[in-house]
């Protein structure tokens, strides 16, 4: 049997599994914690991956590996390849007036064309502008810039600074994948290549990128075993869903993601799609929420119920919700852009205010704001032929049910897994193949 290790580093902790390269079974996994917060020092990440592994058997017996990881998140290296400052994560929001000025600069409908985005607080860019302007000392020190995912297997493979590794500060060696270039602000899926104006804008100076590695293309660690790109945690769940051409993986957690495989790229001036490219060579167009499962959290609340009872009594209304109608913007909204949005119970009559219809309504309307993200991707000409419901949210009984009435498409609900790190595996085994 030949074994392959797969990574999941996240916002919250690390998996490790490690599959039989042939079949993708599991074999066996390991897992650790990450920090809180939005500001994290990248060596907790290294610690937990070894810690991970460890509790994982180790790699020795592994052939290949890959990692998935959160998207965005920025880490700057100064010439020595150390970590200058602790890493931004994708949702420190700090730099959301950098995004504002660098639209204001470029233009939204321009930046698009060039990048597949409009900036957001969330994207790499606009941290890097964040730093210019508010540690202009730390920016005059970067020597590269890296994605969380990029700079771990650059440290696993064997490099760092030269008293913390064995192959030394070699940024030349840092290597990253499609789907999280893609995430940057200052990558061209048009071309596959960086727009280095655009970061010379954000940063201040030109730095060292990673070298974005094709589908199949790998190195090697200091052991010998071949390395992938690894890829972004949206795109290395596709990988390990098996997603292809037609479907959109609908991703019900706090917030609620809804992407989707499309052969060709997509272009949105408006920033509500933002294109992203995969792991596969395709691309990945997203659209992401604020309320997902927290809208039946908050609703659970009010009724006194936990999940397995809001679900029974979701279901034991009728569709519509006797007029009952909640429009689920708890926090604001992404998508629609509406920051400052509230949420509205509305069709509220004695008839249909009731238990059932309340729980009923708020099933529907999480829905509803989900499937606003389908009509964002329809609206590109993106194919969409049926949806793979994920998540905690995706566990409950009445959104299973509800969902195929409210998206519009047939729904299928894989069975829970480490979708990300299984997707990793999928890559470490099709490096092996060439």
């Amino acid at each position: 049997m030949t074994l392959v290790a797969g990574v999941d580093s996240s916002t919250q902790s690390c998996k490790v599994v490690v599959t039989d390269a042939v079949t993708g079974a599991l074999v066996r996994e390991g897992r650790a914690v990450h920090p809180e917060g939005t500001e994290v020092d990248p060596a907790a990440w290294f610690e937990a991956l070894q810690t991970a592994i460890a509790e994982a058997g180790g790699l020795d017996d592994v052939a290949a590996w890959a990692i998935g990881g959160q998207q965005h998140g920025m880490v700057v290296l100064d010439a020595d390849g150390r970590v200058l400052r602790p890493a931004l994560l994708w949702n420190d929001t700090r730099s959301a007036g950098a995004a504002a000025e660098l639209i204001a600069e470029f233009g939204a409908e321009a930046l698009a064309q060039r990048t597949g985005l409009v900036p957001v607080a969330s994207f790499t860019i606009t941290k890097l502008r964040w730093l210019r302007d508010v540690e202009p000392e730390h920016a005059a020190q970067v020597a590269a810039v890296a994605l969380p995912h990029d700079w771990l297997t650059w440290r696993l493979r064997g490099f760092g600074p030269a008293d913390e590794s064995t192959r030394g500060p070699v940024l030349e060696e840092l290597v990253t994948d499609r789907s999280d270039a893609s995430g940057t602000g200052y990558w061209n899926p048009a071309d596959d290549g960086y727009d280095r104006d655009l970061l010379r804008a954000a940063l201040g100076h030109d730095a060292v990128l990673p070298r974005v590695l094709g589908p199949t293309e790998w190195v090697t660690d200091e052991a010998g075993r071949r390395v992938g790109g690894g890829a972004g945690d949206n795109a290395g769940a596709a990988l390990g869903l098996g997603a292809g051409p037609g479907d959109v993986i609908v991703s019900i957690g706090t917030s609620g993601t809804v992407f989707a495989v499309s052969e060709v790229r997509t272009i949105d001036p408006t920033g509500t799609v933002a294109g992203f490219a995969d792991c596969t060579g395709r691309f990945l167009p997203l659209v992401a929420t604020l309320n997902a499962a927290r809208v039946l959290d908050a609703v659970g609340r009010i009724l006194g119920v936990d999940h397995d009872e809001l679900s029974r009594l979701a279901l034991a209304a009728q569709a519509g919700a006797g007029g009952l109608q909640l429009v689920p913007y708890f926090e604001g909204e992404r998508t629609p852009n509406l920051p400052d949005a509230t949420a509205s119970l509305s069709g509220m009559t004695l008839a249909s205010t009731t238990r059932e219809n309340l729980a009923r309504a708020a099933v529907e309307g999480m829905l509803s704001g989900l499937a606003a993200g389908l009509a964002a991707l329809r609206g590109l000409g993106v194919p969409l032929e049926r949806a793979l419901l994920v998540g905690g949210g995706a566990q409950s009984a009445a959104v299973r049910e509800v969902a195929p009435l409210v998206l519009g498409v047939p729904v299928v609900v894989p069975e829970p897994g480490e979708y990300v790190a299984l997707g990793a595996a999928r890559q470490a085994a099709s490096v092996l193949a060439v």
